[in-house]
């Protein structure tokens, strides 16, 4: 087969491969692919980004527990004060208490390596989850025709000194908003699936020069190697096999997609493949009805969040130095409950940072209140602190960015409006 009329998306349907995105990008950095393989047993810092997609309630997730106004507001889904029995929040400062179930992350706390920014969001006023998102990912809040995203501008700060395709990497079937861009990151559904999958012998032969002729030159017109340099560089993973770094330490994932992605986010870490940003999505937090306490439908996704964000700090050990995991949503939800037992669109959250060089053991931000006269429209939890600020703080003082403008466009940033999550 020396000539391929189909695009690439249909190959893979039709070839029966796994998921290889390049996000709409060109291959170029496909030839440069071995520079990778030559780092392995380097390390360099990386930035985790959990996007709890669908406005998890921050106030039930970090609860405010010396604000009567939380209780008054949330007569059937309010987290108990601490103290009072089954069901309470996690002491945090006498001020906060962590959600009962993320008790597997308060060790974390406790030992200073776990922040919390409240009150944290985005000065757009919007509701909708698909804005709010949209704004959130590509940095430009309340700008629409940004058509690239924050991580991937990211990605483009020093990008020539790591010729890697590995620097940014999405756990999904496809790539999310906050990676599109002109520097190359891939989504990927499955490690163990990642690639091409053929039989040995002949099939696999057919498969190899399919592959190769898709690539090669006038396919694509802009490979910089040869086709068999370009389909080597793509089977790396099944080369350094990152399945095979099983969790350590006694570390337990939950079942379910997010435990399994996070255990695939410490298995691409710790082959040293050149990962900087890993990006995850958690959803299931739009609880419009039944939310529930201690128990029901915010207590089920919480339980899993905190599960998995413990094992991967258990797994990766005293690698956690050079890793920073920052969980983030696109908004919060109404301080008082709703007629079906659950909280509608709001404004404010919570997010969390942990690991790297966090000084943590602190709930960090301007605290608003929660009296009516203190909220949003008079409904929900105000933003004291930019989600720009936020993520500016761990680009610079984690990742090493000094280029801030260029990253969050038309937003003047200074450190004395960073929230102070970064030693």
């Amino acid at each position: 087969m020396s000539h391929c009329s189909c695009n690439r998306r249909a190959f893979v349907r039709a070839g029966g491969l796994a998921l290889v995105s390049l996000g709409g990008l060109d291959p170029l950095f496909l030839g440069r692919a071995a520079y990778a393989a030559r780092r392995q047993g380097t390390r360099g810092k990386v930035l985790v980004c959990v996007f709890q997609r669908g406005a998890v309630d921050g106030l039930s997730m970090v609860v405010p527990y010396a604000e009567e106004a939380y209780y008054s507001e949330r007569r059937r889904i309010a987290i108990p004060r601490p103290g009072t029995g089954d069901g309470a929040a996690l002491d945090l400062d006498g001020r906060f208490g962590l959600h009962p179930r993320l008790a597997p992350i308060k060790p974390l706390w406790n030992a200073g390596s776990l922040a919390i920014v409240h009150a944290v969001g985005s000065p757009d006023a919007t509701r909708s989850h698909f804005d709010a998102q949209d704004y959130m990912e590509s940095g430009t809040p309340g700008v629409k025709s940004t058509r690239d995203g924050w991580l991937n501008r990211a990605l483009r700060h020093g990008r020539e000194h790591r010729a890697t395709p590995f620097r940014g990497v999405a756990f999904g079937q496809q790539l999310p908003r906050a990676l599109h861009g002109s520097a190359p990151a891939l989504a990927i559904a499955d490690l163990q699936a990642f690639g091409i999958r053929a039989p040995q012998g002949a099939a696999r032969d057919r498969l190899t020069a399919a592959f190769e002729a898709l690539y090669g030159g006038e396919q694509t017109g802009i490979i910089a190697s040869t086709a068999a340099e370009s389909f080597e560089a793509v089977q790396m993973l099944r080369s350094a096999n990152p399945t095979r770094n099983q969790p350590e330490h006694g570390a337990e994932y939950p079942r379910g997609p997010f435990g399994r992605a996070m255990l695939q986010a410490a298995q691409l870490i710790k082959t040293d493949l050149g990962a900087e940003i890993v990006f995850v999505d958690v959803g299931g937090w739009d609880t419009h009805i039944n939310q529930g306490a201690d128990q029901g439908q915010l207590a089920a996704r919480l339980t899993e969040v905190g599960g998995a964000l413990a094992a991967f700090a258990t797994d990766l050990g005293e690698r956690m130095a050079d890793v920073v995991v920052l969980t983030m949503s696109e908004f919060g939800r109404t301080v008082a409950e709703n007629g079906n037992g659950g909280t509608d669109h709001g404004h404010a959250t919570a997010m969390m940072v942990m690991g790297g060089g966090a000084r943590g053991g602190r709930v960090l931000g301007t605290w608003p209140g929660l009296a009516r006269e203190q909220r949003f429209e008079g409904r929900d939890l105000a933003v004291t602190t930019d989600f720009r600020d936020l993520f500016a703080e761990i680009a610079s003082r984690h990742l090493g960015i000094t280029q801030l403008d260029a990253l969050f466009p038309g937003h003047t940033l200074r450190p004395e409006s960073f929230p102070g999550v970064m030693g």
